[in-house]
């Protein structure tokens, strides 16, 4: 389920009112209704790219079931479907596409975002204590001080944020930030001693404490040590999850997402998603890959192998685990040391055993595997375990990520049959920084997108978002330009890794939809397949690269129902 028919009425009262061509009228000498597909909605007057070697066409015929049954030239409509009972939709000359999925993004995370406190756009070390200051002024107390999204990577200072910087403007109550890639953060002197950590606490197993020359801890947290803070947080309630799926789904369907390939989703909200949906509060249709965390895998398997909390538009048959850690930490395995600090290689957070057992698990139960790796050696061990398992393509099993590959590991990943889940924007950040981590040479099988295809990987494209923004335009755009959003590109930047419009737009389409098992129903417009489409205002098949970013969604289709316009 979707909407409310009144809201979509209205929807579509309000695109058919807008100036348009007249409907076609019904032909007497042409084929009869019994032998002519009869549909119940038809989006016409634009461009259509049917995701099918480059072919367009000007208008689509929905059935009621919401599904395509025909595509073709207005001008043949009549003569081909049964259009006495249809609602025309007028797409007024703007650009209609298969529905945008996000391979890989966190819809919780997503809502979480747009209601708690967003430090995305801070800029310097400065700021980012500005902001935090306001944030205590405008929430007096002593409970906790959250906040997510910040990047060092650019900042003026060259370096992270420490408990002495927030100690500086919020000395006597808990403040934690976590780093945009949600693999570090950074938490002041009273969050530290809150919980306990000081010069004598051990490293977690798969985390690490950031200590100064003198051993004491700076207040940095990487992958599993930041869960030493959990005792500072207070649970969402029932009512505040729910809320942050519905800002979040609201806000991706504004941006043009059809669906999201769902990441690392508590098992325990399976049963809100599918109630959500059914409340006509989710507009978007997932893929769930849920945690596999130890506390919780046990519940994700059970879901995701008997297919539990399945509706019309949600799938949960997809486990999520971690290899590794992020690049911009230095939790990311790597083969050799970072170059940046020759000290550590990153972190392992799955050891071979464990990557065995879960794959067993996996093969028996029937369901996909979607596993984070980001260094060359986290994608080397998931590589060696797909092959030395003896486990093929059938799996449709998942890289999320595959930041860095040994180049003699990518004609390997095509002989283990796993799908490189990529996100673009990734790419066009990350570079900023990622010299320094790696050096130059290994940027040679980094954001592979182009070398992978080529030795026939899939790739399939997400956003990664609350990681990154989250918006279609800016992947596409990354995707083909590989150029940071000012157009700025620079050495290791390998521009021969960026892809062609029509590769781009499969990763987002075609290539997620077979990599979530949807081939047959999604990923291309073309008769008998559901109607998930993107309409956005440019032809993204043709603009210059950089107008791309200039782009606005107008409407977003699910399964035929108008679930996001612009003109509402």
């Amino acid at each position: 389920m979707l909407r409310p028919a009144a809201i979509l009425s209205a929807l579509l009262l309000a695109a058919c009112t807008q100036p348009s061509p007249t409907p076609p009228a019904a032909n007497a000498t042409e084929p009869t209704e019994a032998d002519r597909p009869s549909a119940s909605r038809i989006f016409s007057s634009g461009t259509i790219y049917t995701g099918i070697a480059g072919e367009t066409v000007d208008t689509v015929a929905v059935g009621g079931d919401g599904r395509i049954v025909w595509t073709g030239s207005v001008d043949d409509l009549d003569a081909e479907v049964d259009i006495e009972n249809a609602e025309f939709v007028w797409l007024n000359n703007n650009f209609m596409y298969p529905g945008f999925t996000d391979a890989h993004a966190h819809l919780n995370g997503i809502g979480e975002r747009e209601l708690q406190l967003d430090l995305a756009s801070v800029e310097s070390i400065a700021e980012l204590l500005e902001v935090v200051a306001a944030e205590n002024e405008a929430k007096p107390g002593d409970g906790l001080l959250f906040g997510r999204g910040w990047l060092e990577t650019g900042w003026p200072e060259g370096r992270m944020p420490t408990a002495a910087d927030l100690d500086s403007v919020v000395p006597d109550r808990p403040v934690i930030l976590i780093r945009a890639d949600g693999h570090a953060l950074v938490a002041n002197s009273a969050a530290l001693d809150a919980v306990g950590i000081n010069a004598d606490t051990a490293d977690t197993e798969g985390g690490k404490i950031e200590r100064d020359e003198d051993g004491r801890a700076t207040g940095i947290l990487i992958d599993e040590a930041m869960n030493l803070t959990l005792p500072l947080y207070q649970a969402p309630d029932a009512d505040a999850v729910r809320e942050s799926y519905i800002v979040g789904a609201a806000e991706y369907a504004s941006r043009g997402w059809t669906g999201i390939h769902n990441m690392s989703v508590p098992p325990e909200d399976a049963s809100l998603l599918a109630e959500l949906d059914a409340e006509s509060l989710m507009p978007l249709r997932l893929w769930n890959a849920f945690s596999g965390r130890p506390a919780q895998a046990e519940m994700s398997r059970d879901i995701a192998a008997n297919r539990k909390y399945e509706t019309d538009t949600i799938t949960n048959r997809a486990i999520k685990y971690y290899m590794d850690g992020a690049l911009g930490s230095r939790g990311a395995l790597l083969i050799e040391p970072y170059s940046d600090r020759p000290d550590t290689s990153g972190l392992s957070l799955l050891s071979p055993e464990e990557l065995q057992e879960a794959m067993s698990d996996a093969d028996t139960g029937g369901y996909q595997l979607a596993i984070h790796a980001i260094g060359d050696f986290g994608n080397r061990r998931l590589i060696d375990g797909a092959i030395e398992g003896g486990y093929d393509a059938s799996h449709r099993w998942r890289i999320e990520h595959t930041q860095l590959l040994n180049p003699s590991d990518i004609p390997r990943m095509a002989e283990s049959g796993l799908i490189a889940s990529m996100q673009p924007s990734h790419a066009i950040g990350d570079l900023h920084f990622a010299p320094a981590r790696v050096g130059l040479g290994r940027l040679q099988g980094a954001y592979a997108w182009q070398s992978l295809m080529d030795a026939g990987v899939l790739v399939a494209g997400g956003s990664d978002a609350p990681v990154e923004v989250g918006s279609p335009l800016i992947e596409f755009y990354a995707a083909v330009a590989r150029k940071d959003l000012t157009g700025f590109t620079g050495e290791g930047w390998h521009p021969e890794e960026a892809v062609s419009r029509e590769e781009a737009l499969a990763l987002f389409t075609s290539n997620a939809a077979y990599a979530a098992f949807m081939e047959e129903d999604l990923g291309t417009i073309e008769p008998g397949k559901i109607a998930d489409f993107s309409v956005f205002d440019r032809d993204l098949m043709s603009v210059p690269e950089a107008e791309i970013l200039d782009a606005n969604a107008v409407m977003t289709v699910v399964g035929g129902e108008i679930v996001w316009s612009a003109a509402e």
